[in-house]
């Protein structure tokens, strides 16, 4: 494995995870996490040449607001609120 140096410091690529790391590290499984790409709850960063979604860290803190939020909230309403999250960013 080859590293490269980018001023002075590694260059460390950014940890990412399939759906079934994802289904692995919290409550959710494979069909939810799926259908909460399709929905747009939760995005992809990549996909790998043979088209399997790749999400970065970021995923895990989406999924703990979403557990927070079903307690009150329908899918519908959870995708808005991300909606306006992103509108405002």
């Amino acid at each position: 494995m080859q590293s490269t140096m980018k001023n002075g410091n590694f260059e460390i690529p950014d940890k990412l995870y399939r759906i079934g790391e994802l289904v692995s590290y919290t409550p959710f499984s494979r069909q939810t996490i799926h259908n909460y790409t399709i929905m747009g709850l939760i995005r992809e960063a990549k996909w790998t040449e043979g088209g399997h979604r790749l999400y970065d860290e970021s995923v895990f803190e989406k999924l703990s607001q979403i557990i927070k939020l079903r307690k009150s909230k329908t899918l519908a309403e959870i995708r808005e609120i991300f909606a306006e999250e992103n509108r405002k960013s």
